[in-house]
């Protein structure tokens, strides 16, 4: 028996089934997908990892419910600038490590228009293959403006060295399980008692790259590492809704059972708004801990108050 499960009766079919809290993607990108489609599909709450603030803070209500990063903070011309999926509105440029607000290209500055908009979480792009990344003075900068602010932050950490360099400056939350280099168990073990989260995204992988990140992601949760499932929605052919695939990758690096759970359902960065609505899922969860992801996958949100416990 899932810990958090309610056996109940849905009213407005009759239907006997399980109700979980609301599930959430952990990484979107809003812009890239019609995320008004996921809530029939399972998902109610989205964490926007990289989308125009401006639009982003006029979805207020409704479902799902977006908690959001706002602008991408990079260095000139550091990913993801000049991609054709990254207009200029989710890229802003830091190169000052000034913790002066109003300073054009100020570390503080660029924290504070995310912040203004309403952001829960501040990105920065380490990825070191695609271009130049931050300097360690003005990471340090976004990381001491994003505290004040009261802001976790994640990274997109790739290229050589990024991710311990994530571990080290004290990142909040990595956006990628990492993929493209074969990381220390040292690496791998500080990271977990620093208490870094690090979101899945394992499905927008293949081949080499995707054993890597299965074998890192089950090597860190060991170690008592803080997975929350997330897909980069937009980024390539993935399913609107709950991903069976993203969910059967997580079942083979080891989250199994109430922690593949706990994934979906973890209220990271700072979500509200969706204690008015539950996960259901028609019939009693299954037997075999092998067919929870499958079972999971085909969740449907629905208004709390249409449940009746039944236990």
């Amino acid at each position: 028996m899932l810990a958090a499960a309610w056996p109940v009766r849905r009213h407005a079919t009759g239907e006997i089934g399980t109700s979980l809290p609301a599930f959430a993607d952990h990484h979107v990108h809003a812009h890239l997908v019609e995320i008004d489609a996921l809530p029939a599909r399972g998902i109610a709450a989205v964490v926007d990892l990289g989308g125009d603030p401006a639009v982003l803070a006029r979805r207020a209500t409704g479902l799902p419910r977006v908690s959001f990063a706002g602008a991408f903070l990079t260095a000139p011309g550091g990913y993801p600038s000049g991609r054709s999926w990254a207009p200029d509105a989710i890229v802003h440029t830091v190169f000052d490590p000034s913790l002066h607000p109003g300073v054009p290209g100020g570390a503080r500055t660029a924290v504070d228009a995310q912040a203004d908009a309403g952001a829960a979480v501040i990105k920065v792009a380490l990825n070191a293959d695609a271009g130049p990344v931050l300097p360690d003075a003005v990471l340090d900068a976004v990381l001491a403006a994003a505290a004040d602010r009261g802001l976790p932050v994640v990274a997109h950490a790739q290229g050589a060295g990024q991710v311990e360099r994530a571990i080290d400056r004290g990142v909040a939350a990595l956006a990628h399980t990492p993929f493209d280099a074969t990381l220390s168990r040292h690496s791998l073990t500080r990271a977990a008692e620093a208490g870094q989260i690090w979101i899945s995204t394992l499905d927008i992988h293949r081949g080499e790259a995707r054993a890597r990140a299965i074998a890192h992601l089950g090597a860190f949760a060991a170690h008592g590492g803080r997975v929350l499932y997330g897909t980069d929605l937009g980024n390539g052919p993935l399913p609107l809704g709950v991903n069976r695939r993203e969910l059967l990758a997580l079942q083979e690096a080891g989250i199994r059972g109430d922690a593949l759970v706990a994934s979906l359902t973890d209220p990271w960065p700072a979500r509200t708004g969706t204690d008015a609505v539950r996960s259901f899922l028609a019939g009693p969860a299954p037997t075999d801990p092998d067919d929870l992801a499958t079972w999971l996958s085909r969740a449907t949100v629905v208004p709390t108050e249409e449940l009746t416990r039944v236990d």
